[in-house]
C-alpha cells in the first residue's frame, strides 16, 4: 500500500524505532509528530525533527497504519510453492533509504527451501548489503527473517550476511536500475 509522500503522522503510543542510517535503536514517545516518507513492504520511514527513523510493520498501528498480513499459501504446499511465496515475501523487504526491494537491488544471493517435516519448511538465505559498513545491515537482515517467518508453513528462516562477491550496481535488476535512474 502506498501513502502520499510526506504524510503527517503523530504517534498514538510509545514505539520502538531505528535511526537511519546508523541502525541505533530508540524509543519514540506518544504524541511525537513527523512525516511519513516511505511506506513499502510493511515497514515505514518517518522524518522527525531532522532525523529519519524506521518503524517496523508490527508497530504500524502506532502511526495509524495497518500491519501486514501473512501471505496466502496453498493447502499442503510443495517446496516449489513455498519457495515462490518466500521470494514474493523477499520482494516486500526494502532498504530504508532506497525505495527498491532487496531482490531487485540484487542483495539476495540465494534462497533455499528445505523440508523439515510434512508441510513444514526452513528457508536459508544468503544476502549482502550495498555497502559493507551499512549501519542498517542488522535491521535489514531481521526484516528479511521476519518477512519469511510469517509465511505459513515456514518453521525457521536462517539469514546469513555475505560479502563475496561484493555487491555492485550491475547486480540490480533492469527495473531497479530504471527506478534508480541508472538507465
Amino acid at each position: 500500500m502506498h501513502y502520499p509522500p510526506n504524510e503527517p503522522i503523530t504517534f498514538s503510543r510509545d514505539c520502538d524505532a531505528v535511526i537511519i542510517p546508523s541502525g541505533d535503536e530508540v524509543r519514540l514517545s506518544e504524541g511525537v509528530s513527523g512525516f511519513l516518507t516511505q511506506a513499502l513492504g510493511g515497514s515505514f520511514s518517518v522524518y522527525i525533527e531532522g532525523n529519519l527513523f524506521r518503524i517496523a510493520g508490527v508497530d504500524a498501528d502506532a502511526i495509524g497504519k495497518e500491519p501486514i498480513e501473512p501471505p496466502n499459501v496453498p493447502v499442503n504446499p510443495t517446496t516449489k510453492e513455498i519457495e515462490k511465496v518466500v521470494w514474493e515475501q523477499l520482494k516486500t523487504c526494502y532498504d530504508p533509504e532506497i525505495p527498491i526491494n532487496v531482490v531487485d537491488l540484487g542483495l539476495i544471493y540465494s534462497c533455499e527451501i528445505q523440508t523439515v517435516e510434512s508441510n513444514e519448511y526452513m528457508a536459508k538465505v544468503e544476502m549482502t548489503l550495498t555497502a559493507p559498513g551499512c549501519g542498517m545491515g542488522d535491521i535489514l537482515m531481521q526484516d528479511v527473517k521476519e518477512k519469511i517467518e510469517i509465511v505459513p508453513n515456514i518453521r525457521e528462516a536462517n539469514v546469513e550476511l555475505v560479502f563475496d562477491p561484493p555487491w555492485n550496481q550491475s547486480m540490480m535488476s533492469e527495473t531497479a536500475q530504471l527506478e534508480a535512474g541508472l538507465l
